[in-house]
């Protein structure tokens, strides 16, 4: 090829840094929309935490996607899908509806059943002598949650002035944290445990969390359930890929982004690890916000108000996870729920212990398993066995885990022997606290491994390995959270940390807002009236015997792999 054609070919319309379900969703919409759209990943399967790994050619194991809420016909979810038309590609199938979760403490478990009211007269039977302060308890999140879906993001300073108007509730508790909304209904220690049961799913404590933050997330799964993607996790990814390629985008993986270029005081493209250079008028950051400001921008495109507030931002807590293959069909152990087991009533110290730096003595678990969500696809597990994975907070710091400057930077750390003598260790204190479910669970491991808050940052980048983003507390929450565009022109950002925040609904939430605010139009109303971007006929993604592993993963030459099992 000559210069000047190389030279075309690595320019592009928008390039889009790392390939989680929030930049997938942005270039989706962007490639549907007619722009030429470049995704660079820097691991070799794209997806970011949504990506699946295998074991064994037997088992699949779920790195982020455990389950979904509002996916019944209407729910966010499908509608962000069925705007690049992938409707009917992508089915979701309900857990169990009598208790998608189960929380189980000391002598009291707990089945979440969808619905506000259930929700509030299941905790009333079994705190009765609370009554009141539960209807008031849960009357104010609801309440939170619906003000905060109905007033979106603010678009201009007449909304922010009728906001207390408009949405009272949600002004009110904005700077507040769960622990305040427990103190102001006065409930008990008990009561408080179960209402904060599933904290884990943004990582953080009723005395650091937003009351806005779990509002909105318990909303979002007692709307209608919990759901789980036919066929595993990485369909999702999968099919956006393909949404990306059918409309003459290319997404490119073990594509390191070193520096976002910035020139003239705009974004002008990208240079790989390796110094190749790609160009483009807009430039979309789905990697880590601290990476992307402080190390892939620079501090000198920065003004000093913005590095000051970069700085000081915390990162939620990040997961250590266990990855079990089973030789028994758990459908016969337990019901298609995620369960989470608590050694006490105490919900805010192993936090504390993970803030201090240390992993806690007797830790709570959580539990999900693929193979029970979805028994229909034999990629998670072989006939009659089952894939597990039980996860707990832990701490962030490389200190703990005894790793110095950690993945990111380049350090192998994977076969030091303290960090693997300690990794081994937390793995079966996790395994320990399975055993309070499935007291022979030992007896029927046939694969076993583990992943470390150091794992995810080796493989997603991402600041205190953690899949969360910025801490979810009150003055990191919302407006206080960045947006789409930056004060950079034609730089945008999106992903976890950013205003729609974590979790799958949040990040392609966020990734329909950053497309929209690239091409200066509210793309969400419109897929709410109903249309569709580009061909759907083009797609190509799905059908008898696709395999959406395969087809994320290796879209380029791709280096040495390291040696199985080590993650």
């Amino acid at each position: 090829m000559a210069d000047a054609e190389r030279s075309q070919a690595q320019r592009w319309d928008v390039i889009v840094v790392g390939s989680g379900l929030g930049g997938l969703t942005t270039a989706a919409y962007l490639a549907a929309n007619g722009m030429r759209t470049l995704v660079l990943e820097q691991y070799d399967v794209v997806g970011g935490c949504s990506h699946v790994f295998r074991r064994r050619r037997q088992f699949e194991f779920d790195v982020g996607v455990h389950y979904l809420g509002d996916c019944g016909p209407g729910g966010v979810i499908p509608t962000i899908l069925r705007g690049v038309g992938l409707d009917q590609k992508i089915e979701f199938l309900p857990m169990e509806r009598e208790g998608f979760d189960t929380l189980i403490f000391p002598e009291l478990t707990f089945r979440v059943r969808a619905g506000w009211d259930r929700y509030l007269q299941d905790l009333i039977d079994v705190f009765p002598e609370q009554q009141r302060a539960l209807r008031r308890c849960v009357g104010l999140l609801r309440k939170i949650a619906e003000q905060a879906m109905a007033a979106g993001v603010p678009r201009g300073a007449l909304d922010l002035l009728t906001a207390p108007l408009r949405t009272p509730a949600l002004v009110r508790w904005s700077r507040r944290t769960v622990a305040d909304l427990f103190g102001a209904c006065a409930l008990s220690e008990q009561a408080q445990a179960v209402l904060a049961g599933e904290s884990g799913t943004y990582g953080a404590p009723p005395s650091r969390a937003s009351v806005l933050m779990h509002a909105v997330m318990m909303d979002h799964y007692l709307r209608s359930g919990g759901y789980y993607p036919r066929g595993g996790g990485q369909v999702i990814a999968a099919h956006l890929l393909d949404v990306v390629r059918s409309h003459g985008g290319r997404v490119r993986t073990h594509a390191r982004v070193e520096q976002i270029l910035i020139e003239g005081g705009r974004a002008s493209g990208v240079r790989l690890l390796g110094g190749e250079t790609l160009r483009a008028p807009v430039v979309v950051s789905n990697a880590d916000l601290k990476r992307t400001c402080l190390e892939l921008v620079g501090p000198e495109h920065l003004s000093r108000r913005t590095l000051r507030r970069l700085r000081s931002m915390r990162m939620a807590l990040p997961l250590f996870c266990v990855y079990l293959g089973l030789d028994v069909d758990l459908r016969e152990r337990f019901a298609n729920s995620n369960y989470l087991i608590f050694p006490s009533w105490d919900v805010e110290q192993p936090y504390a212990d993970c803030y201090a730096g240390r992993f806690p003595e007797r830790s709570p678990v959580y539990l999900t398993s693929a193979s029970v969500k979805d028994p229909h696809t034999a990629a998670l597990a072989p006939r009659g066995c089952s894939s597990l994975e039980i996860m707990a907070m832990a701490p962030a710091s490389h200190g703990f885990w005894q790793v110095e400057d950690g993945p990111a930077a380049g350090e192998r750390y994977s076969r030091k022997a303290g960090y693997r003598a300690l990794k081994a260790d937390v793995a079966e204190r996790l395994i320990d606290g399975a055993a309070e479910l499935l007291p022979d669970i030992r007896e029927h491991i046939v694969w076993q491994e583990a992943a470390t808050p150091i794992t995810l940052e080796r493989y997603t980048l991402a600041s205190g390995g953690t899949s969360y983003g910025l801490e979810h507390s009150p003055d990191q929450w919302g407006l206080r959270r960045p947006r789409s565009r930056t004060a950079i022109a034609g730089l945008f950002l999106v992903g976890a940390s950013t205003f729609y925040a974590h979790g799958v609904v949040g990040v392609m939430l966020g990734g329909v807002a950053c497309a929209g605010a690239v091409l200066g139009r509210n793309l969400r109303a419109e897929i709410a009236e109903g249309r569709v971007y580009g061909d759907p006929t083009r797609l190509k993604a799905g059908g008898p015997g696709w395999d959406p592993l395969a087809a994320s993963r290796r879209l380029a030459e791709k280096p040495p792999a390291a040696p199985a099992g080590v993650r």
